[in-house]
């Protein structure tokens, strides 16, 4: 194709559009621009003067930039638990990526392109791709928005309509799909009327368009009468959109990659601590003023869509609470101060508050809200500062309080003496190590429930007889181990766990170790993510029980050959804090193969996992709920899993408490059986041992 030829190929960007028209239509977009930078300015002063936050946000910019990158254009968080509104966003947010920067480049051919050079390089086969490209990706934009209109609309998908949804989020998805559609519409009479130009057939959506119109009778008067009109409604509506960012839902267009290169990786799995000089009265949230900017942003960022109620176990459960609401309840009172209303209690159990003492109480510490959130909002950030208000202001719920006095004066929960911390030990017939005497590799920190309670007594001295039969180098603390803390900050009480780490750093510092080994997920979240920032010193590898043993497995130091327990079917429940907050979700799963049972996996597994209930103080707290968490699972297992389960495997003291109660509470007892990993694989060792004859019975000699 010659060059004049290529000339040819082009339209004209303000077809009927006189140059009086043009010239207001650059005034009126110069207004929305200044509107748009205005709003994002106020915006970002706003978060200017918010509290600083504990944690060094920009710390690695580029790298955070990257990985923000990665996560918000690839869409993968979309994609998880919810694979329609995966494709649903992907396609919008793809669509109007590429449109916005199809509109960009046209608006450098005209404005600096054609004013520098004398030409256009928007012809031939430049226009010809563009074309194409934008035709397609603007497809793929309105099915996108067409799937939200569904889903909202057609569907009523539960989590879209709440008390915060309004006039704002109709707007939202209704522009969207106006200038979607729109942009075809006004395509398709430009084709018409410029007598269908064989090139414009790479337009294919908008070509289309223009058939149809044909084939109803439009004639090209008719289409250079309606494309006036249509462009002006067009462009009135994209100035008006541009403008309306920084004020309204598009705003999470910024502030949500804002918020994932800001976001803390470790959210969640470590707390900030309370300065040192904060006065009671001014611990958690107290006002609005108590907001961090990242607070802000979080609240911001949130776009309503749901995400983190539907994967809310206490939801679910009927409790009162809601994630979303929690944020946005937070962000509508921060608004309404700033636009000069009264000031109110953040959080207080009864009277006007902004959230509920008994929304909190509800909270079960699990992060599925913080798991789910496409847009990294960290909602147990903000959960455990208005804790931490209960807590001072003596709201939390009297179990809860008795709890804590049980652990500051006894170093327990179940308010019995140290002294009888070792006693699960008498029933051993080997004796278990004392760290404090002897060097040891592995401290392994027992905790509260493998010590005191009855049933879970049974786990310590299975985990015992594992460390003995591989010949682990390890030792306990006896009654000098106290309460790890996690469960004690996450309901808000962050002077007794700095107590409680202090107590433990000391303790351990007093002992010649090189690792600990921990029970529970709690205290392996705990020692691992947030002892360190307490605490300098402390600086141990920390494992859990199952990693240790599947390190055991793999070097054949037990000698079990898989198939001890073949005729076995059994699921496994991956416990909050060991899965969802350090990602292991591996290392159970092979000591469980290893046994030689079938193991059958629910349909919430590994990150998707659905809470027992008893994280973020569930143990202690009485709650009115329609079914408990552990019944729902249970049923889960039994209900939804395929291959008959016989047995639902844990690997946390607190799960096993707590479905034991469920299967009690859901008639479940003789329907299945709760075990933990390290009594699945004694079971297997002791198979092993009636098998072949040889090696020690490991049976307890009085199991509880």
């Amino acid at each position: 194709m010659d060059f004049a030829a290529q000339a040819d190929v082009t339209r004209e960007t303000f077809w009927t559009i006189s140059p009086v028209g043009e010239a207001l239509f650059y005034g009126l977009a110069a207004i929305a621009s200044l509107v748009f930078l205005y709003g994002v300015y106020e915006r970002f002063a706003r978060y200017a003067k918010g509290g600083e936050d504990p944690f060094d946000r920009l710390s690695d910019l580029p790298g955070r930039t990257v990985r923000a990158a990665k996560v918000v254009f690839s869409n993968e968080k979309q994609f998880k638990r919810d694979r329609f509104a995966g494709v649903m966003h992907a396609f919008i947010m793809w669509g109007f990526l590429t449109l916005l920067i199809g509109t960009t480049i046209l608006a450098i051919d005209i404005d600096v392109w054609r004013r520098v050079t004398g030409s256009s390089f928007f012809v031939g086969d430049f226009y010809l791709s563009y074309s194409f490209v934008m035709d397609l990706m603007g497809l793929l934009f309105v099915v996108g928005v067409g799937m939200a209109l569904w889903r909202r609309y057609g569907v009523r998908h539960p989590r879209l309509w709440g008390k915060h949804t309004g006039f704002e989020d109709a707007a939202f998805v209704w522009t969207l799909f106006f200038l979607g559609v729109g942009g075809y519409v006004l395509e398709g009479i430009r084709i018409v009327g410029t007598d269908f130009p064989d090139f414009e057939t790479v337009s294919f959506v908008g070509y289309f368009v223009a058939l149809v119109f044909d084939a109803a009778g439009m004639g090209q008067g008719l289409a250079q009468t309606l494309y006036w009109f249509g462009w002006w409604s067009h462009a009135l509506l994209a100035l008006a959109f541009v403008a309306a960012v920084p004020y309204a839902k598009p705003l999470h267009m910024l502030t949500s990659f804002a918020n994932v290169v800001t976001a803390d990786e470790k959210a969640g799995t470590r707390l900030p601590k309370v300065p040192a000089d904060t006065p009671p009265d001014e611990i958690g949230y107290v006002s609005e003023d108590d907001f961090s900017w990242k607070a802000m942003l979080d609240m911001d960022a949130c776009t309503k869509c749901g995400r983190c109620t539907d994967a809310c176990p206490a939801k679910a459960s009927g409790r009162n609470l809601d994630p979303r609401d929690v944020i946005l309840d937070l962000k509508a009172y921060r608004e309404s101060v700033d636009a000069g209303g009264d000031s109110i209690d953040i959080v207080a159990d009864g009277g006007t508050s902004v959230v509920d003492a008994e929304s909190m109480e509800s909270c079960m510490a699990c992060m599925a809200c913080m798991d789910a959130c496409p847009v990294d909002i960290e909602h147990l950030t903000h959960f455990t500062e208005m804790n931490r208000r209960l807590t001072e202001t003596g709201q939390q719920q009297e179990p809860v309080q008795e709890a804590m006095m049980n652990i500051f004066q006894n170093g327990n929960a179940f308010g019995d003496p140290q002294r009888k911390r070792p006693d699960w030990t008498d029933d051993l017939d080997f004796e278990v190590p004392d760290a404090r005497d002897e060097s040891v590799e592995f401290l392994w920190y027992v905790g509260d429930y493998p010590s005191y309670d009855e049933r879970n007594r049974a786990v310590a001295r299975s985990l015992a007889q594992i460390f003995e039969e591989a010949g682990v180098s390890y030792g306990i603390l006896y009654e000098d181990e106290g309460h790890d803390g996690n469960d004690v900050r996450r309901v808000g009480e962050e002077g007794l766990y700095e107590m409680l780490v202090e107590d433990n750093v000391d303790a351990m510092a007093d002992c010649e170790f090189d690792k600990i080994v921990c029970t529970d997920p709690h205290s392996y979240n705990t020692f691992k993510n947030e002892y360190p920032e307490m605490d300098d010193s402390f600086d141990y590898p920390v494992y859990h029980y199952t990693q240790l043993v599947e390190r055991l497995v793999g070097d054949d130091r037990l000698g079990l050959a898989g198939d001890e327990l073949a005729a076995q079917t059994v699921t496994y429940h991956d416990p909050c804090h060991l899965g969802r907050y350090n990602g292991e979700y591996e290392a159970p799963r092979e000591v469980i193969r290893a046994t030689g049972v079938e193991l059958a996996e629910m349909p919430r597994n590994r990150d998707q996992s659905f809470c027992c209930g008893g994280g973020g103080g569930g143990l202690w707290m009485d709650h009115d709920e329609e079914s408990k968490p552990s019944e729902e699972r249970l049923r889960e297992a039994l209900d939804d899993t395929t291959g008959g389960v016989e047995r639902f495997v844990v690997a946390c003291p607190m799960c096993a408490t707590m479905y034991e109660d469920g299967r009690k509470t859901g008639d479940y007892e003789e329907a299945i059986d709760v075990v933990d990993i390290s009594e699945l694989v004694v079971e297997a060792l002791d198979a092993k041992a009636a098998a072949t004859g040889t090696g020690a019975d490991t049976t307890p000699a009085s199991a509880d």
